[in-house]
C-alpha cells in the first residue's frame, strides 16, 4: 500500500489531468447533437488508427525475452484499436445507409 501512496505521490499530476480528462470528454460527448454524431465517429476511428501504430511501436521496441508490460499493452492497443475501429466504420456505414433513398421494386 505504502508503494501505491509513493506513485501515487510522485504521479499526482497527470492522475489528476486523466481524470479531469474523463470528466470533461464525458460532457462534450454526452452534449452533442445527433447531426454530428457520423462526423465523430470518422474522427474517432481516425484516433484509433494512431493507437494502432502506437501499439504496433511499442510492439517493435519490446525484447522478446519473456513477457513484459510494454508487449501486453502493445498487444492489447493492437487488439483493442483495431475493433474499435472495424466497428466504428460498420457503424458509420449502417448511419449512412439509413440516408440512401430505397429503390422501388
Amino acid at each position: 500500500m505504502e508503494d501505491f501512496l509513493v506513485y501515487f505521490y510522485q504521479n499526482r499530476e497527470l492522475i489528476f489531468v486523466i481524470a479531469l480528462s474523463i470528466f470533461l470528454g464525458v460532457e462534450v460527448i454526452s452534449n452533442v447533437p445527433s447531426v454530428l454524431h457520423t462526423p465523430l465517429m470518422s474522427g474517432a476511428n481516425a484516433i484509433s488508427g494512431v493507437i494502432i501504430i502506437g501499439g504496433i511501436i511499442l510492439l517493435g521496441h519490446t525484447k522478446l525475452d519473456g513477457l513484459s508490460l510494454n508487449l501486453i499493452l502493445g498487444i492489447f492497443a493492437v487488439i483493442f484499436g483495431t475493433l474499435n475501429v472495424v466497428g466504428g466504420f460498420v457503424v458509420t456505414d449502417r448511419m449512412l445507409e439509413m440516408f440512401k433513398k430505397k429503390k422501388k421494386k
